[in-house]
């Protein structure tokens, strides 16, 4: 009877190219996960963002009153009494607050540059628009100072249009 030998260098060389080869599709799995995690969470941002704003705006949808002060507001301030002017300016904080966070979003990489050009667009036509921007003059300390850097650095849009000026005849 012959004995075979056994060849230890050669087992322990298989199996740390196995060990190695697990190694490198445990990291291509990871890999994979990550980068479907940071998809779902761009998303996520996303929705939020349009979220925040339409929880801003949905109260001038359903209440008519808050609609004629937020649109007559933003075109012509004096035109309303010291406590509409007063509910004009509570909105507007949201408003800005709604776009500053999601400028942050965009500024770290969660919002889509195309979504986002929207969202940049839209704010110009309304940061311009007189009662928002007499707001802003008075009120900028309470927005992150990189939010009043991008806003001071915006340029009026051509063509400006508010709910305030769209129906204009």
């Amino acid at each position: 009877m012959v004995a075979a030998t056994i060849n230890w260098d050669a087992i322990s060389a298989i199996s740390q190219l196995v060990g190695s080869l697990a190694v490198v599709l445990s990291v291509l799995y990871l890999a994979v996960q990550v980068h479907q995690s940071t998809r779902v969470a761009r998303l996520a941002t996303q929705d939020a963002a349009a979220t925040a704003l339409r929880d801003v705006t949905k109260p001038l949808m359903e209440n008519a009153e808050l609609e004629r002060i937020w649109r007559v507001g933003l075109e012509d301030i004096s035109a309303l009494s010291i406590e509409e002017r007063a509910r004009f300016f509570h909105a507007s904080y949201q408003f800005l607050k709604a776009f500053e966070t999601i400028h942050f979003h965009y500024v770290y990489g969660l919002m889509d540059k195309e979504l986002w050009e929207g969202w940049h667009g839209l704010l110009r036509h309304y940061i311009f628009a007189s009662g928002m921007a007499h707001y802003w003059k008075l009120r900028p300390e309470v927005f992150s100072a990189r939010f009043r850097k991008f806003v001071d650095s915006l340029a009026p849009p051509v063509d400006q249009r508010t709910v305030g000026t769209l129906f204009k005849q």
